[in-house]
């Protein structure tokens, strides 16, 4: 197919060569120059704005950082929904939340224009292996050409339901990860600071019921698992800021929906103060930091 990709970043670019992989002609476009040359360098065509990279297009991908991002590349008389031509895919992989999803795929469908929501899971490292997750919202007879595309950067793609869906998925999933990531390392810090063997514990914990994903495979306290962020000071993986962007979302959406979210909430003051305490680079997991030093 004839793909426009828009957003070229940790995620976008290697999404992009994965889409390049499978035979793909792509067409790149990002604000930053140096990235676009990155992308021609695998074999991506150059192109020189949000309407050129969408001109001819078959299907459109964009991964971008936030909601007004995605509004500014998809609205307006630059944008993706002015200068696609009827019919084109659009797929946005951005994490956003809910209510701009919805209306972009709502002013997307009033040109004519099938937009499906599809945000991932599965960071760098799954971007870079095609291993991703992708969580899609929008009409089901738009899921499976969105698949067919989303299949060549990812593993499992996952109907969600309506537009706006894929999002829901995402951001209420990233609430449970920053919870029991803070949970474990409350009790990994308490547990060493009773003398505990953090190794003997995470063992005991991995075999109970607080077993969670931070215990078993992510684990927090240094020393206890190789390969993970806290094995190397907490860098690579999935940021700090990142995360924090993802609890925003969800308490913004939470008001909305008028549901409490008391565990959410408190999870987003901690990784707020964890990001202020200079630490909004470094993996997530190193939210144990601030118990640690104490």
């Amino acid at each position: 197919m004839r793909i426009g990709f828009i957003g070229l970043g940790h995620m976008g670019l290697p999404m992009c060569r994965n889409l390049l992989a499978k035979g793909h002609a792509v067409k790149a476009w990002d604000v930053v120059p140096a990235l676009v040359d990155k992308a021609v360098s695998l074999g991506a065509a150059r192109a020189t704005s949000v309407a050129d990279c969408v001109a001819g297009a078959e299907a459109v991908v964009t991964m971008l950082p936030s909601s007004p991002h995605v509004r500014a590349v998809y609205a307006g008389p630059s944008g993706v929904i002015a200068n696609a031509k009827p019919g084109t895919l659009l797929v946005d992989s951005s994490t956003i939340d809910p209510l701009t999803a919805r209306e972009m795929a709502f002013d997307a469908l009033a040109k004519g224009l099938p937009m499906v929501d599809a945000p991932v899971s599965g960071g760098t490292a799954g971007a870079e292996a095609a291993t991703l997750t992708f969580m899609v919202g929008g009409a089901a007879k738009d899921f499976e050409p969105a698949k067919a595309i989303l299949e060549c950067m990812g593993r499992n793609i996952v109907h969600c339901g309506a537009s706006g869906n894929g999002q829901v998925a995402k951001i209420c999933n990233n609430m449970m990860l920053a919870v029991g990531m803070i949970a474990t390392s409350e009790a990994m810090t308490l547990a060493t600071a009773l003398g505990m063997d953090p190794k003997v514990f995470a063992g005991i914990v991995n075999t109970s019921s607080g077993r969670c994903w931070s215990s078993d495979t992510y684990n927090p306290y240094p020393g206890v698992l190789d390969g993970v962020p806290a094995s190397r000071g907490y860098t690579g993986g999935f940021g700090t800021d990142l995360m924090l962007k993802d609890l925003t979302l969800v308490t913004e959406a939470a008001k909305t929906a008028r549901v409490p979210v008391l565990m959410g909430a408190v999870a987003q003051q901690v990784y707020q103060k964890h990001s202020a305490d200079g630490h909004g680079g470094s993996d997530f997991s190193s939210v144990i930091i601030q118990y640690l030093k104490r």
